[in-house]
C-alpha cells in the first residue's frame, strides 16, 4: 500500500500532468472525481458549476451531450480553469491506432483539444496507446488504461490485467495511471481512479457493483473515487458531493498517517495501519 502523500509523489513525478493533478489534489484537499453521465449541455454545466470547487476530476461523456455545440467546450474549460480541476473524457478508445488517432483528434468533438485525460482499452494491443500518443503527447494530455472494471461479469482481469500494466509501464512518458478496483503495482507515478462508488445500494439492475469510498482509498489503495448518479440524481447533489469529498479525504490521511482536525484546522500524525510499506 501506498501510504505517500500526494504532494511527495508530485514533486518526484516527471509526467507534467500527473504533477499537475497530484497537486491540485493536495492544495483543494480534493479526491473526489464527479462522473457527470448528464445528457444536455444545460445539466453538464451546471453540474461543473455547482460542484466544481469540490472536485479534482470532472468525467465525461460528451458523445451522449444531445445538444453538443462549441460553447459547450468553451464554457467547459472556463469553469474548470476557475475552479481548479481537470477534464476527463471517458472515451474509451478500443480500436487500431490509425482509428483512434481521427477519433482522438477529429470528428465533431476534437476531444484533444479539450479534455486533459482520455482512457482506453488495450485489448487492441500498444498500437492503441501509440496512436493516442502521437496525439495526446504533444500537448501534454495523460491517458488512464482500463485495467479493472466495476460491473458484474466483466473480462478485464488475469491475463488482460496484467498486459495493460505491461504496457503501461513501457508508455510512462504518455500512460499517468490506472481506472482500476485496486492499486496494482508499487510505482507512485501511476495515479488510480475507482468507479462505482456508491454509499447507499451494492449495485443496479445492469450490473454495477459498487463500493464506499474508504474502503477504495484506504483498504484497496485507489487514489481518485468516480462518484456519479449517487451525486447527481440526488435532491442536494452539493451537500452529497460534499459527504463523499469529506469521506474519500479522510481516507486518504488514514492512508497516508494522518487526521485533520476540523476544529483546530491543523494536520496530526497518527499510526499508519500501513507503516513501513512501500
Amino acid at each position: 500500500m501506498n501510504n505517500l502523500t500526494y504532494r511527495t509523489r508530485a514533486a518526484n513525478i516527471k509526467h507534467p500532468l500527473a504533477k499537475r493533478l497530484l497537486t491540485l489534489m493536495e492544495d483543494k484537499k480534493t479526491n473526489l472525481a464527479l462522473s457527470a453521465d448528464v445528457t444536455t449541455k444545460k445539466e453538464l454545466l451546471y453540474l461543473a458549476e455547482a460542484l466544481g470547487s469540490e472536485i479534482c476530476v470532472l468525467k465525461t461523456h460528451i458523445d451522449i451531450i444531445a445538444d453538443f455545440d462549441q460553447d459547450l467546450i468553451i464554457q467547459l474549460k472556463k469553469i474548470a480553469e476557475h475552479y481548479h480541476f481537470l477534464i476527463f473524457e471517458d472515451r474509451k478508445f478500443a480500436d487500431i491506432g490509425s482509428t483512434v488517432q481521427h477519433q482522438y483528434q477529429g470528428g465533431i468533438y476534437h476531444i484533444a483539444e479539450w479534455a486533459d485525460i482520455i482512457n482506453a482499452h488495450t485489448v487492441p494491443g500498444p498500437g492503441i496507446i501509440a496512436g493516442l500518443k502521437s496525439i495526446g503527447l504533444p500537448l501534454q494530455r495523460g491517458l488512464l488504461l482500463l485495467a479493472e472494471m466495476s460491473s458484474s461479469g466483466n473480462l478485464a482481469q488475469g491475463a488482460y490485467t496484467e498486459a495493460t500494466l505491461a504496457m503501461a509501464q513501457q508508455n510512462k512518458d504518455f500512460v499517468i495511471g490506472f481506472i482500476a478496483q485496486h492499486k496494482l503495482l508499487p510505482d507512485p507515478d501511476f495515479i488510480y481512479l475507482t468507479p462505482g462508488v456508491n454509499l447507499q445500494q451494492p449495485g443496479d439492475a445492469l450490473g454495477q457493483q459498487y463500493l464506499d469510498p474508504t474502503t477504495v482509498i484506504l483498504n484497496h489503495g485507489s487514489d481518485i473515487i468516480i462518484v456519479g448518479r449517487a451525486i447527481y440524481q440526488s435532491a442536494e447533489p452539493v451537500a452529497v458531493a460534499k459527504k463523499y469529498r469529506e469521506l474519500s479525504w479522510q481516507a486518504y490521511l488514514r492512508r497516508c498517517g494522518l487526521a485533520y482536525s476540523q476544529s483546530t484546522q491543523e494536520l496530526r500524525i497518527i499510526p499508519s495501519p500501513f507503516k513501513g510499506e512501500g
